[in-house]
């Protein structure tokens, strides 16, 4: 753990989607106009329109925090939470032994320069003093938070762990080797005991011969919370992507976690718009960015490929102008050089107007409400990442969808 951190907390989050049967109204996989799916309609307007739901052959894992948390109450997340010492304990090295002759645990290496990856991938764990890279501690902590919350657990069997290296570029390989037929009640002695303290999920892996499939994990993002946005909580937060071929039996803690959901990402864009659930700026981001891929084997396929690609910080910058609030991402023509502490926004251009215009480099998110966010964004995304799909708001939301 980096503790010299001083506004943020480390932490990570499992954007996890797992694979659904079509409807009988639904295109059918082996239909080849399903290959199309993942193009979203374009209005006249220009904005795009989310694909329809029936063309997701996946759902996506979002749970709601109770109302009597501390950081975002009521709000639905992925799963995920704070860095624990345990995530970069050297016990962990013997649980791993198999895969020591491998950099980083056997995980796959990101081509993105060490001096341009974001702080929470390229600070030197080993000068902190954990034998553990971050890489690994980060996927180690989003498994274990799984775990806790809802009850999923991404585990590989001592007898598979040699066929997951061999087989790790095959779509939906590693997967394939998920720990599936351990007794419910026996993980559920787990699940409490990991709750009550984290280095149990050490224990756990030890005494049932696992090892946490850190390889079904891929890079997708890092986002840090904004100043004085949430109060003085803020997290820097590795967001990582798994795709599982089917949904797998999911329970809420009954602690910080009140309900979960699997819902296509449209689905909770509809929902969100409709005012039945509340989702934070990254979950309507990411999920905006996931319409590009209806389809589970794209989606999977898309992740495999461009995570070796790394990623870049984002740490919003807010700024407020008529009835607005206007988060800044990097990019953005108005973004601050150095958002590294408590950044300066350069105020001398004019109003943002409410339509972007043609030639500006626009990247951010524009909010009149808690319910209404429209993404506005001209540049091309890093690191070979998705093009969010903006939404075009109307009064009636569910006829976008």
């Amino acid at each position: 753990m980096n503790t010299a951190l001083k506004h943020w907390k480390e932490a990570a989050t499992l954007i996890l989607a797992a694979g659904h049967r079509l409807g009988p109204d639904s295109l059918s996989l082996r239909t080849p106009l399903a290959a199309s799916a993942g193009s979203p309609q374009v209005s006249s307007d220009g904005r795009s329109h989310l694909p329809d739901r029936s063309r997701f052959d996946y759902d996506v894992l979002l749970l709601k925090r109770s109302g009597k948390s501390g950081f975002m109450p009521n709000a639905y997340v992925f799963p995920g939470g704070l860095l624990d010492s345990s995530d970069f304990s050297s016990d962990w090295l013997d649980i791993f032994k198999s895969f020591a002759e491998f950099p980083n645990f056997g995980l796959k290496s990101v081509r993105q320069p060490v001096e341009t990856r974001p702080p929470i991938f390229a600070t030197d764990r080993l000068k902190l003093g954990s034998p553990v890279p971050g890489e690994v501690a980060l996927r180690i902590c989003a498994l274990r938070e799984t775990f806790e919350e809802c009850g999923v657990l991404l585990a590989v069997s001592k007898m598979a762990e040699k066929s997951v290296l061999k087989s790790s570029e095959d779509a939906f390989a590693t997967q394939q080797h998920n720990v599936n037929d351990l007794d419910s009640s026996e993980l559920s002695k787990w699940r409490d005991l990991v709750n009550q303290n984290p280095s149990n999920f050490i224990r756990m892996c030890r005494e049932l011969e696992l090892v946490p499939n850190i390889w079904a994990l891929y890079e997708w993002s890092n986002w840090l919370t904004p100043v004085g946005r949430y109060g003085t909580k803020r997290f820097d937060t590795a967001f990582f992507i798994c795709c599982l071929q089917d949904i797998p039996h999911t329970l809420q803690d009954e602690n910080e976690i009140v309900r979960f959901q699997w819902s296509t990402p449209s689905e909770v864009l509809q929902s969100f718009q409709a005012q039945e659930l509340w989702i934070p700026p990254p979950q309507f981001y990411e999920l905006s960015r996931m319409c590009r891929c209806p389809l589970l084997n794209d989606l999977h396929s898309f992740a495999l490929q461009r995570a070796t690609e790394g990623c870049e910080k984002w740490m919003p910058v807010i700024v407020f102008e008529d009835e607005h609030s206007i988060s800044l991402l990097p990019g953005d023509q108005r973004y601050p050089l150095d958002s590294s502490e408590e950044p300066e926004v350069d105020k001398s251009t004019d109003s943002q107007q409410k339509e972007p215009q043609d030639n500006s480099a626009l990247h951010r998110m524009v909010m009149s409400d808690p319910y209404t966010t429209t993404i506005q964004i001209t540049i091309t995304p890093k690191y070979n990442h998705l093009l969010p799909v903006v939404l075009a708001h109307t009064h009636d939301s569910k006829s976008q969808l």
